[in-house]
């Protein structure tokens, strides 16, 4: 299939324009460094960064058609799983690597990482576009929807605010192994075992299932990255969260509540023993190509400072993680940066 082919295959998710307009400002595979590139590579991980990594891989293929790159989106922690295992060469992330249970079994296995932040997200607070009542929530309101005790007991719009219609209310999230439903579960739900509701919930580790529930049902309530939202402002709308609506502005400043850094994380080993991950890697992050790949997928660029220390943790070959067990930056520059951003 050509590279033309292949984007109008994306057309469903919403990339098919950016990435046409990318590719225009794209030049050939000689102003991109030149040389073949051929050989496989395989990503999984996070729904949520699946569609910034497949944007960059169709453009990168497009360049570079022997090369045979897969990205699938299992979710965050089933990425991690096949990425310590040595199973994957990247590993595309929501959330840090944990400190306590993924790093160990990288290391134990010999999985050497360089962790990459390649974007914003902001977790967008969703309901059906009919939905003529809920333009706001509060974190406290939702912390007593998504809360454990709140299965069959919260089931109405109005238990959650009075003013809201006695309509039933069905929530939609994403699965227990994404690294979306892990962050929600932090900072919403902030319980010790950082679970949520989840027996009568429809979940989904792929977001396009959890956009077309919301799409379909006017009594919904979900959350899922930000692209999910922009690509369907058709039928969906977002919720202002604490009073802050997820927009690219607030989302790069911190203000909005749920704004999170994205990452890639690539083994030192496929580096070394895969020729087509390096080429991969730099056309990613690129100067010319990384914000391009951002906006395409429809997230949030990093700010300068940042994206230019994401690529100097590449260029240096800087490994292993910037966060601690509690998910917190330890200091540095990136960490700093980060954490300074937020």
């Amino acid at each position: 299939m050509d590279i033309t082919a292949r984007l109008r295959a994306l057309a469903g998710a919403g990339l098919l324009l950016g990435l046409l307009l990318f590719l225009a400002g794209c030049g050939s595979s000689e102003a991109q460094g030149g040389g073949a590139v051929s050989g496989s590579i395989s990503i999984e991980g996070s729904s949520t960064v699946q569609p910034i990594t497949q944007a960059a891989a169709e453009l990168f293929r497009g360049e570079y058609p022997d090369a045979r790159i897969e990205v699938g989106g299992a979710g965050t922690s089933d990425g991690f799983e096949a990425f310590c295992k040595g199973d994957t060469e990247i590993s595309d992330a929501s959330r840090p690597i944990d400190v306590a249970d993924e790093v160990p079994v990288c290391e134990e296995n010999g999985v050497d990482f360089i962790e990459i932040p390649v974007a914003y997200d902001g977790i967008s607070v969703v309901v059906n576009s009919h939905n003529d009542w809920a333009s706001d929530i509060t974190s406290e309101e939702l912390k007593t929807i998504w809360e454990p005790s709140a299965e069959g007991e919260i089931t109405r719009w109005s238990q959650v605010r009075p003013e809201w219609p006695d309509n039933e209310l069905n929530v939609y999230g994403p699965g227990t192994e994404s690294g979306t439903y892990e962050f929600f579960n932090e900072t919403i739900v902030q319980n010790e075992e950082e679970t949520s509701r989840q027996s009568d919930v429809e979940m989904s580790e792929d977001d396009n299932v959890l956009v077309q529930g919301v799409s379909g049902d006017e009594n919904a309530l979900g959350y899922f990255g930000y692209s999910y939202y922009e690509n369907n402002l058709d039928s969906l709308d977002a919720l202002a969260v604490d009073g802050v609506k997820p927009t690219e502005e607030s989302i790069r400043s911190g203000e909005y509540l749920l704004a999170r850094p994205l990452f890639i994380y690539v083994s030192t080993k496929a580096l070394k023993n895969n020729g087509a991950v390096k080429p991969f890697v730099d056309f990613y992050l690129s100067e010319q190509n990384l914000d391009r790949i951002v906006n395409a997928a429809k997230y949030v660029t990093l700010p300068s400072s940042i994206e230019q220390e994401s690529r100097t943790q590449w260029e240096d070959r800087t490994t292993g993680t910037v966060f601690t067990a509690e998910g917190e930056p330890k200091g540095g520059d990136l960490e700093t940066a980060l954490k300074q951003s937020q």
